[in-house]
C-alpha cells in the first residue's frame, strides 16, 4: 500500500484530518532537508527550497488506493493546486520515501518554520 507523508490540515488533530481518519498511521517523519513550509492562509504549502537545511515535520500515513485517488481530488491535482510527488524522508538508519503533495503554484512569501500548526481563534499559524 502507498505510504503518504503529510504535512498541514491532513495531520491528526487538525481540520482535514478526516479524509485519513480510517487509514493507518506510522508514526512522525520528517523530510530531509530541502523543502519548506509556506501559509497559504487556511492551510500550508509544501514546496522545494535548495535553500533550505532542516527539512519539514509531518506524519506517515499507511493508505489505500482509493484513499490516495480521493486525496488527489481534495487537494486540487488536476487543478494544478498540488502536485503528488516522492519524497524523501529521514530516518535514523536511511532515508525512506514516501508520496506528498508539493504545491504546485506561486506560494508567495510568507514562510513558515518547519511544523505546521492550525490556527485557533486566539492564535495564528506559526
Amino acid at each position: 500500500m502507498p505510504v503518504l507523508f503529510v504535512y498541514g490540515t491532513l495531520k491528526r488533530g487538525c481540520k482535514n484530518h478526516l479524509h485519513i481518519a480510517d487509514q493507518r498511521f506510522l508514526g512522525q517523519a520528517r523530510t530531509v532537508p530541502g523543502y519548506a513550509l509556506y501559509d497559504l492562509g487556511d492551510y500550508p504549502g509544501l514546496v522545494a527550497d535548495a535553500s533550505d537545511t532542516a527539512g519539514v515535520a509531518g506524519e506517515l500515513w499507511e493508505v489505500d488506493e482509493a484513499a490516495l485517488a480521493r486525496l488527489d481530488v481534495f487537494e486540487g491535482v488536476d487543478e494544478g493546486l498540488y502536485q503528488r510527488q516522492s519524497v524523501k524522508l529521514m530516518d535514523t538508519v536511511n532515508h525512506v520515501q514516501a508520496h506528498t503533495y508539493l504545491y504546485a503554484r506561486n506560494p508567495g512569501q510568507r514562510r513558515i518554520g518547519t511544523t505546521w500548526r492550525e490556527a485557533t481563534p486566539d492564535h495564528a499559524p506559526h
